[in-house]
């Protein structure tokens, strides 16, 4: 392990690489992340299902649990999702909603989904190239429809992002992806998701309450959160 004058060197700029090929503020800001409440996105047939954890409300019982967003319409038929830093992830978030409606109003149709990450996407990466401003501490999934197929991806703090099926961010996230690696399946319809979803994100075993969970289906016909009844249908 290098010494701590020595790591003080390399992480006091994001424009270096220490030894190891590492850009240090990189990799912290993926362990804000990591302390983060979960997120999960699943691909299935003809749907996207996000299942996101807000138990911050049950750590300040005066906030109002609706409050706390963390799923966001980017377009009818696409969504994103994340974990970290709320505040960074809602700016990156307004950028996609503009990005949607930009591209619908030049080519009268629904914004092409890797299109709007690719453009997410640079903007995070900059901000691991250039002095002057920290990664943003955030990762971001961002899933859709386009021709009846279904689209995941993940983003994390240094731009970087991959299609997947199933996947999931945040705290908690290594044994949440096990419980997905072991239990999806590509033909799952969206109430098979939901449960999976939730049996992946309730794994830490927390206090569970339809106040806790943020669900989101897309589908052929579009958008939608589920309500707070609707979600306690998922709580056993």
């Amino acid at each position: 392990m290098e010494p701590p004058g020595d790591l003080m060197g390399y992480d006091r700029a994001i424009t270096l690489f220490n030894p190891d090929g590492r850009i240090l503020q990189v990799e912290y800001a993926k362990r804000t992340v990591s302390q983060g409440f979960a997120a999960v996105g699943l691909a299935g047939k003809e749907c996207i299902v996000f299942v996101a954890d807000r138990k911050a409300h049950e750590l300040e019982r005066l906030v109002i649990p609706e409050s706390i967003e963390k799923i966001f319409q980017i377009d009818l038929h696409m969504a994103a999702a994340i974990s970290g830093m709320i505040a960074d992830g809602r700016t990156l978030i307004d950028k996609a909603q503009n990005s949607a409606q930009e591209y619908k109003m030049t080519y009268n149709q629904p914004a092409d989904i890797l299109l709007i990450v690719k453009g997410i996407s640079a903007e995070m990466q900059a901000l691991t190239q250039y002095g002057g401003a920290r990664p943003f501490g955030v990762s971001i999934l961002f899933g859709g429809l386009k021709d009846k197929k279904t689209y995941l991806y993940m983003l994390d703090p240094s731009g970087t992002f991959f299609q997947y099926r199933a996947i999931a961010i945040g705290g908690n996230s290594d044994t949440i992806n096990k419980i997905l690696e072991k239990e999806y399946k590509t033909d799952m319809d969206a109430e098979s998701l939901i449960d999976l979803g939730m049996k992946a994100i309730k794994s830490d075993e927390s206090k569970n309450s339809p106040e806790r969970f943020e669900i989101a289906v897309i589908d052929n016909d579009g958008f939608r959160k589920l309500s707070k009844e609707e979600i306690a249908k998922y709580i056993k």
